[in-house]
């Protein structure tokens, strides 16, 4: 994919529109913002719940909100900007700075916290309820 100036702004487009969705709209309030089909069918948080109100408590900057959603939200999303930025960084500059998530390690140390959050949120008992959204 090449990233011209053109094509980062027609890609940046939807995320405003998402973004503005999620600033003008709360998810706890509206029924048409899709509910988790994991927790609907088992009662159990899954990794991503919460994420919906985790955006709307980020793009209103209620940082403690966001963690309180979804404690892995943050992370995350400075793992997509970082790849995102690198990316682009490259292809813009001509350089080649190393992209750590393309290393082997990665994806194992991810599915590893990854397990362990979805795990640990769903104990009822205090710390670990803290986790839950």
């Amino acid at each position: 994919m090449t990233f011209s100036k053109k094509n980062i702004l027609l890609a940046s487009i939807p995320v405003a529109i998402l973004l503005l969705v999620y600033f003008f709209y709360n998810p706890e309030d509206f029924d048409w913002f899709p509910k988790c089909p994991f927790y609907s069918l088992t009662g159990v948080y899954c990794p991503g719940c919460g994420s919906q109100r985790a955006l709307h408590s980020l793009v209103h900057l209620e940082f403690g909100k966001t963690a309180s959603y979804n404690f892995l939200f943050l992370p995350a999303l400075g793992v997509v900007l970082y790849n995102f930025g690198i990316t682009v960084f490259n292809e813009l500059s001509g350089k080649q700075l190393t992209n750590y998530i393309y290393k082997p390690i990665f994806p194992k140390v991810v599915l590893i916290i990854v397990l362990l959050f979805w795990g640990l949120r769903n104990i009822p008992f205090s710390p670990f309820c803290y986790l839950a959204p």
